[in-house]
């Protein structure tokens, strides 16, 4: 493999993990955003209070971005740990049975359709590049250069859930009491439109039935929310 080869899957790499943090960092948001409307909305449904608003908004923010970026340690940190044990493993196997690991790799590329001598080939120019990225690519779907750091993948989701979630959240507080809910609405549509949109671009999709869903989901979350407030509100 040439050094230009080499440079060029480095960049590709680099920029599918920037690609995949923007999209995440996007979903993070869209979560923040949709929960704290529906819960906000759901207290303006009991009561005009601003400050029960603000204390439900505030608790709902905080407790929302620390699960979200809890979650995201402990989800990315077991991945990374499995991945770390698969490689370990075929590690130890290429170094116990070569010959039965280069016989498995040439036998992965005849699966995928090249000749016996032609993946026998580039099963064995490989192993003498690097054995074990090979196996770990082809065999595991792993890239062994690109970990994911899970405190990256915490901050990321604490972050973009906080910023997602102070929109509406300002937007119950800061309205005067009779334009609340309609401002909040607003802004809430307009939100998740632009997040449907940006990550239907992400991932290469129509934009359309990305903001359709978005905006469907979050004026479904504030309709039941608002219903069970207005309920619970009238019954105390």
């Amino acid at each position: 493999m040439s050094a230009e080869t080499h440079r060029e899957e480095t960049t590709l790499a680099q920029v599918s993990a920037k690609m995949n943090w923007l999209r995440a960092g996007v979903l993070g948001a869209n979560d923040g955003i949709v929960s704290t409307a529906g819960l906000v909305v759901g207290v303006a449904g009991a009561t005009t209070d601003t400050t029960a608003l603000l204390v439900a908004g505030v608790a709902g923010l905080v407790a929302g971005a620390l699960s979200m970026a809890g979650g995201e340690y402990v989800s990315v940190s077991t991945q990374r740990d499995t991945e770390r044990a698969l490689l370990a493993k075929e590690a130890r196997e290429l170094e116990e049975t070569p010959a039965e690991e280069l016989a498995e790799l040439a036998g992965f590329y005849r699966e995928k359709g090249l000749s016996e001598a032609t993946a026998q080939q580039v099963a064995e120019e490989l192993t003498a590049h690097d054995a074990l990225r090979a196996h770990a690519e082809i065999e595991l779907g792993i890239d062994g250069e690109a970990f994911i750091n899970p405190w990256h993948a915490a901050w990321a989701s604490l972050i973009s859930f906080t910023l997602g979630a102070l929109l509406p959240l300002l937007a119950i507080l800061l309205p005067p009491a009779g334009t609340r809910l309609p401002v909040t609405v607003g802004a809430v549509v307009l939100a998740l439109a632009t997040t449907g949109a940006v990550s239907a671009r992400l991932g290469s999709a129509p934009p359309l039935p990305a903001v359709l869903r978005n905006v469907g989901v979050g004026l479904l979350a504030m309709g039941l929310t608002f219903a069970v407030g207005t309920l619970v509100g009238g019954a105390l």
